[in-house]
């Protein structure tokens, strides 16, 4: 369903402002020239390529990102150039001073630069923009934490794609070392270690088990860690995979929660951390138990790790009292312009901390990159949260 939402943006990113340059600028040419007939091609053939990665997605998704770096890099430059040509025509027509044959060369001079730029920022973000890591520090208050948890600080990862990295781990050693400057009272990972076998956590383990704080490192599972995109022989096999990647994250240091909790003691005070398996709304998995991870917390003070920010209003405001849920999964779609991320229509939650009847859901827009290695706007995340006493 993601997957045919993200066409439908592309084609309409593609074709409409191919349209409308077309219209203004290729039209008034004769019925036989050159450009008539060329102008199309480079989106039907990017269209064309796209029907086939989704026909044959298996054989050939790990050129998928490839694919949307290429296509990213024609159809937004040229959107934008269409948008200001656009915008530029209404203000002529308004403001009669600008109108004239050199006001339009000009106009025109100006929107090409601006594309120019935006093919430059791309690139950035696709040359560079993966390992531009960013700490973003957020507070959440609360009149039910205990007095001695106030100015707790937890460090949060999410969605870290260690198959996405490569055999390459000198990007996630300096993304630890961030970490542990920050000298966190807890640190938690909400998800998405690998992309689809245990396996490709394999070169990077001895580098995440250096990821330190004073109560300890805890997880969780997110969708893809569950292997649901590889093609397995039979479900036992799927299973082990399973199992061989939690083994590893204990092997790791980290303190894997399955529907379960642990107290976090500090002074006399405590609160509950408590971790559920990924709930998620098809074709994600849902094999969350918040019944049986909740049992016997009562009244503390909880911090939920669930992956999927979805869980928070399907479930965890109607029918518990937990007081803030951290989450990942959406990435923001790992492209983020002057705010503005395609993931809003997707997730009504996608990105920093939302809050209702004073309880929060803080949505980690995760650490790596799945399907096109780029990050634009939507930088590589490290969350501070600072847990606050409210009076």
């Amino acid at each position: 369903m993601i997957l045919l939402r993200v066409s439908l943006f592309f084609l309409v990113l593609l074709l409409l402002p191919d349209w409308y340059l077309y219209r203004y600028y290729i039209r008034p040419y004769g019925k036989n020239h050159p450009l008539r007939r060329v102008f199309w091609l480079p989106s039907l053939l990017l269209l064309l390529a796209l029907v086939v990665f989704i026909i044959g997605w298996e054989q050939l998704n790990s050129y998928m990102g490839t694919y949307l770096i290429i296509a990213l890099c024609i159809a937004i430059p040229k959107s934008l150039f269409a948008l200001f040509h656009l915008l530029g025509r209404g203000l002529s027509a308004l403001i009669p001073p600008l109108r004239g044959k050199k006001i339009t060369r000009l106009s025109v001079t100006g929107n090409l630069l601006i594309a120019l730029a935006t093919v430059a920022y791309m690139l950035f973000g696709a040359i560079k923009g993966k390992e531009f890591f960013q700490v973003r520090e957020v507070t959440f208050a609360s009149r039910d934490l205990p007095a001695e948890f106030d100015g707790y600080r937890i460090l949060q990862l999410s969605d870290m794609h260690t198959g996405s990295w490569g055999n390459n781990p000198a990007a996630l050693e300096k993304a630890v070392r961030l970490c542990n400057a920050q000298q966190p009272d807890l640190a938690v990972f909400t998800g998405d270690l690998v992309n689809h076998n245990a396996d490709e956590v394999l070169p990077f383990m001895q580098t995440l088990s250096k990821l330190q704080a004073r109560d300890g490192v805890y997880s969780i599972l997110g969708n893809h860690d569950y292997a649901t995109y590889t093609r397995w022989d039979n479900p036992a096999q799927q299973q082990a995979n399973v199992d061989s990647l939690i083994e590893r994250e204990k092997r790791m240091g980290w303190q894997l929660l399955l529907n379960e909790h642990r107290i976090i003691r500090h002074d006399n005070d405590s609160i509950a951390l408590v971790g559920v398996e990924n709930s998620g709304n098809l074709p994600f998995p849902d094999r969350a138990d918040l019944k049986a991870a909740l049992k016997d917390t009562g009244p503390l003070f909880k911090v939920l790790l669930s992956h999927d920010p979805t869980h928070w209003r399907r479930e965890v405001l109607p029918d518990t009292d937990i007081q803030l849920m951290l989450a990942g999964h959406t990435h923001d779609m790992q492209i983020s312009v002057f705010g503005f991320s395609i993931s809003r229509f997707i997730y009504p939650e996608h990105n920093g901390l939302y809050t209702e009847g004073g309880r929060g859901l803080y949505v980690n827009i995760g650490l790596g990159h799945i399907l096109f290695p780029m990050r634009l706007g939507a930088w590589p995340e490290i969350t501070l949260i600072t847990l606050r006493k409210q009076q």
